[in-house]
């Protein structure tokens, strides 16, 4: 069986404004009655031929001429067929003129088709030869008689004939064997708004510039193909209502469908993300727990108490925000009290933590071995489930930062900020000479110097600690960029090389020394090119007026010879140089007692706020900055 084609040839000639429209003038009629003989006489085999035309008019006469035929047939026959309309319009003289010729090619019947009998779905009934059932109404119809194909499809709501206001049309891709039409020229619209004015008008094809054509009576043979053209069907407004109701329960289906398999499509993501981090958090708390197994078989940690989860929950209130006390290098800190009625501090290990496993361990195992009235004492620790946790002695007053830079805190008299720089002295002499380790610091600021009911400083987060070795005066390390948000208090030699000995925690201490008697913070002079805290004392110093960095209300007439003195120290203790600065010994005998003359200090470093990456100058003997391929901003000296 040949499949059916839908031919279109067109030769266009400019036309000038469009008049009117005739049918079947008498030279057309003429014209088609030639062409049905020539094609008899030339015998082509075409099974069925129909044949319509019509002209359209303008300024200057006849201006298109259009012919549709509906003609059924193998394509070789189609083409000789359309060789012949072209030969008999030359002859006519039509070639000066546009003219358009549609082929309708109709089924080649074959056997086995059934759609080859005529009307064999009734009318507006769609005849489909590869589906089940074979015949099926259009929207808006329903069949006349379930039991019996043939019988064809009515329409549920009917037309109106008051102008079609409340009319509008189908498409459908189907092919209409019907012969029962009229021929019109005009664009779609035009034609659709014929349709619509015109009560007997049923359906209607359009096919570009050869026209449309009307149907005004009920369509039969109707056969759906993919490769027909589009006939648009009259029908009812409730009926295209009805369709658009429809294509908004269909995308609203489509929009809560969509809406729930995003959701569960983010449910399951964020489901697997969380079972990746618990995995890592496994692992990490995996390697805590082999760190603290090591360290127990070495002996390092025999004595730690353990506390249970369920205790510390218990004593914290589940952890409460009411009991939350800050935020510490590891994580939130909690208060607490057991039921014997001693308080705890309760410092959690967090995944955001700057600080992580190997810190954790290393401030378990130091300050396990640290006994010292100037130190933080560590009741114990919990490793249990995903929880990793270190139990202090609680500090009723905080850390000193809050009281010293705070003015809403009460103001520290300087009997409480000499005793807290004597002791902080003290702590930092044991931890360099006294125990039996040799241990740096490395983070010495005033947010880890503990104050109890007395005002005793305690020096606290030993998670940077490291131990040096007895002949050991310093050690090389490779910097982590993280650590540069404490480099105003870190030495010029640790901040820029890695080296950090007894005089880079010297240097810290002068810093907070400094800090302490004039209450201002070393980081809050942060104006690029401006002078540091060092910088200022310096300054000062020099112009003989260091009185005015201290308040009035800190120290009175008695107190400011050793006010005056503890500047002095502090201003030893910066010097850029470690080999200027005095030994943690020195330091600890200068401040407890008032004989001998101090020395005179050095320029000290990070006299100047500046900003810096890789290369630049921290003194006359130093030409690099950096030699860890970071880039940070820091003081910088001479």
């Amino acid at each position: 069986m040949v499949a059916p084609v839908a031919s279109s040839v067109r030769m266009r000639l400019p036309v000038s404004s469009i008049r009117r429209v005739v049918l079947a003038g008498e030279d057309v009629v003429a014209l088609v009655d030639q062409m049905v003989w020539l094609l008899a006489s030339m015998s082509i085999r075409l099974p069925s031929l129909e044949m319509v035309a019509a002209l359209e008019e303008s300024g200057r006469g006849w201006s298109r001429l259009a012919i549709h035929a509906t003609v059924a047939g193998e394509m070789g026959s189609l083409r000789r067929m359309l060789d012949v309309i072209l030969s008999v319009s030359k002859l006519h003289d039509w070639q000066e003129y546009s003219i358009a010729i549609l082929l309708h090619p109709i089924y080649c019947k074959g056997q086995s088709d059934p759609c080859q009998t005529s009307g064999r779905c009734g009318e507006f009934g769609v005849c489909d030869s590869r589906g089940s059932p074979v015949c099926t109404c259009p929207r808006g119809f329903q069949p006349l008689d379930a039991g019996n194909e043939s019988s064809g499809c009515a329409r549920r709501a009917t037309l109106d004939c008051e102008g079609g206001k409340a009319d509008g049309f189908l498409t459908l891709q189907i092919l209409t064997l019907s012969s029962q039409s009229d021929l019109w020229l005009g664009s779609q619209a035009d034609c659709e708004v014929r349709c619509l004015t015109n009560c007997s008008c049923l359906a209607y094809g359009f096919y570009g510039l050869a026209g449309c054509r009307f149907y005004t009576h009920p369509l039969i043979d109707l056969v759906k193909f993919s490769s027909g053209s589009n006939v648009n069907i009259r029908v009812s407004k409730s009926v295209l209502e009805s369709k658009q109701d429809s294509k908004k329960i269909i995308a609203i289906v489509v929009a809560v469908v969509g809406f729930f398999v995003i959701c569960t499509c983010t449910y399951f993501c964020w489901k697997w993300m969380d079972k990746g981090r618990g995995k890592r958090e496994s692992i990490q708390l995996g390697a805590i727990n082999r760190s603290f197994e090591d360290e127990l078989s070495e002996g390092n940690l025999e004595e730690l108490p353990l506390f249970k989860m369920e205790m510390l929950a218990n004593a914290t209130s589940n952890f409460s925000e009411a009991n939350k006390l800050g935020r510490g290098g590891f994580g939130p800190v909690y208060k607490g009290e057991m039921a014997d009625g001693t308080k705890i501090a309760v410092k959690m290990l967090s995944q955001a933590s700057r600080q992580g496993m190997k810190e954790f361990v290393n401030e378990v195992v130091l300050i396990s071995k640290l006994q010292h009235r100037n130190l933080v004492r560590l009741l114990g620790c919990c490793v249990e489930s995903n929880h990793t946790m270190l139990v202090y002695e609680y500090m009723p007053n905080k850390s000193l930062d809050f009281f010293l830079f705070d003015s809403s805190q009460e103001i520290l008299d300087w009997s409480k900020r000499f005793n807290i720089i004597c002791g902080v002295s003290r702590g930092m002499l044991y931890l360099h000479r006294d125990s039996r380790l040799k241990i740096i610091h490395r983070d010495l600021k005033p947010s880890n110097i503990l104050l109890d009911d007395d005002w005793n400083p305690k020096i606290s987060d030993f998670g940077m600690a490291r131990i040096l070795g007895s002949t050991q005066d310093h050690v090389q390390t490779v910097m982590n960029p993280s650590w540069f948000a404490r480099s105003g208090y870190m030495a010029p030699e640790y901040a820029l090389e890695g080296r950090f000995s007894e005089k880079s925690d010297v240097f810290s201490f002068g810093v907070v020394l400094l800090e302490i008697a004039t209450g201002t913070r070393n980081i809050s002079f942060e104006e690029e090119g401006s002078l540091s805290l060092l910088g200022h004392v310096w300054k000062l110093w020099n112009v003989g007026s260091i009185e005015s960095l201290v308040d009035r209300r800190v120290w009175g007439v008695r107190e400011k010879a050793e006010a005056m003195r503890c500047i002095h120290i502090g201003l030893l203790c910066v010097q850029e140089l470690p080999e200027d600065r005095p030994s943690t010994s020195a330091v600890e005998s200068m401040l407890s007692t008032e004989i001998g003359k101090l020395p005179e200090p050095k320029q000290p470093a990070f006299v100047v706020k500046s900003s810096f990456s890789e290369t630049g100058r921290t003194s006359s003997q130093h030409n690099s900055l950096s030699r860890n391929n970071v880039s940070l901003t820091v003081v910088v000296g001479r």
